[in-house]
């Protein structure tokens, strides 16, 4: 079976409970995730053979990160196991006007510090048809940067998919590196590319002019956007821009449009009025869309059943999205009452 494979760094993901501010009782909830790691994830849910290319710390909490994929039949015999920490990452969820804050504490991790040439990419891409990567993972370091360069080259090579989600992180990339030349060289190589607004700019210095820390988005923007990225890229096939409509932290409208060159797709927008954890909504979105591609119907099938998997993935606490196929449909098809399922 040929299998999905996604690059990037597994995190310990230390959140205080439910929405108290950082310490504010003597407690933090340990679990774990990472943007990558999270759609491998939803692709296992849904049947596909996906594996996950890390490296992880030759210790305790390494293995037991290990372990949490393999409960979710994520492949991890391509992870490496080397000397190093274990990279984390602090949330505290927001509450109406007062947003979540992340704090990364990545510096130094196995991850980080790995060197490119210690990856065997004949190895791992053995029967690898489709490469997920993201912004994230060239923004932590000098060696992980080289390292995403090398890998979008490789599978380009071998004629594997590559999808790439810009994600922008303004707090990791501090090593002296414009984040514009290495995503636009990323860019360069991917067939997919899945975006929001600020990725475009901050990544891409593609413009967007709606307005969204005010609540509203004009779609002809949108447009405007991925026709540009398109027209820039003629190696990318297809560009995906989530549409999220922030009116606090527990209130966000939700949809996603899809430009593949020949038609611009806007999907059903969702209006989610009592978010349980937004984060890792952008990576439901990712693993949806890569699923919808290649195994439904049509682009329109496809945008569907990511935006559905992303506002499903709103109501559910910790990075993974914990999701059926049939879930998602019966969401995408209309039936989002929350009414007792017996």
């Amino acid at each position: 079976m040929s299998k999905y494979l996604t690059f990037g760094e597994l995190m310990l993901r230390l959140k205080s409970p439910g929405r108290e501010r950082f310490l504010q009782s003597p407690s933090l909830e340990a679990t774990f995730g990472g943007g990558e790691a999270n759609v491998a994830v939803s692709l296992a849910n849904y049947g596909l053979n996906a594996e996950f290319l890390s490296v992880i710390p030759s210790n305790d909490i390494g293995q037991a990160a290990i372990g949490e994929l393999r409960r979710f039949n994520v492949g991890t015999d391509k992870i490496i196991r080397s000397e190093g920490r274990m990279g984390i990452y602090y949330l505290e969820t927001g509450a109406n006007q007062r947003p979540s804050k992340v704090i990364y504490d990545r510096a130094y991790s196995a991850f980080s510090l790995f060197k490119p040439e210690g990856y065997d990419w004949d190895a791992i891409y053995e029967d690898v048809k489709w490469l997920h990567i993201s912004g994230i993972t060239p923004a932590i370091s000098e060696e992980t940067k080289d390292a995403s360069i090398i890998a979008v080259k490789e599978a380009k090579k071998r004629g594997i998919t590559v999808s790439l989600d810009l994600n922008y992180r303004k707090n990791l990339w501090k090593y002296g590196v414009d984040a514009k030349e290495v995503m636009k060289e990323l860019t360069s190589y991917s067939d997919i590319i899945i975006a929001n607004e600020e990725d475009c700019q901050k990544s891409l210095g593609l413009k967007c002019e709606s307005n969204v820390t005010g609540g509203s988005l004009d779609r002809e923007d949108y447009k405007r956007l991925s026709d540009s990225l398109l027209e820039q890229y003629p190696n990318v096939k297809k560009v995906a821009i989530t549409l999220r409509e922030s009116k606090s932290a527990d209130i966000n409208f939700w949809a996603a449009a899809l430009n593949n060159g020949e038609e611009f797709i806007v999907s059903r927008k969702y209006e989610m009025y009592d978010i349980v954890d937004r984060v890792g909504g952008g990576d439901s979105f990712a693993g949806g869309l890569i699923y919808g591609l290649n195994e439904l119907s049509g682009d329109k099938e496809a945008l569907e059943f990511a935006v559905a998997a992303s506002c499903l993935k709103h109501t559910i606490d910790g990075d993974f999205n914990r999701v059926s196929i049939e879930e998602v449909r019966k969401l995408a098809e209309g039936d989002g009452s929350g009414r007792v399922q017996r």
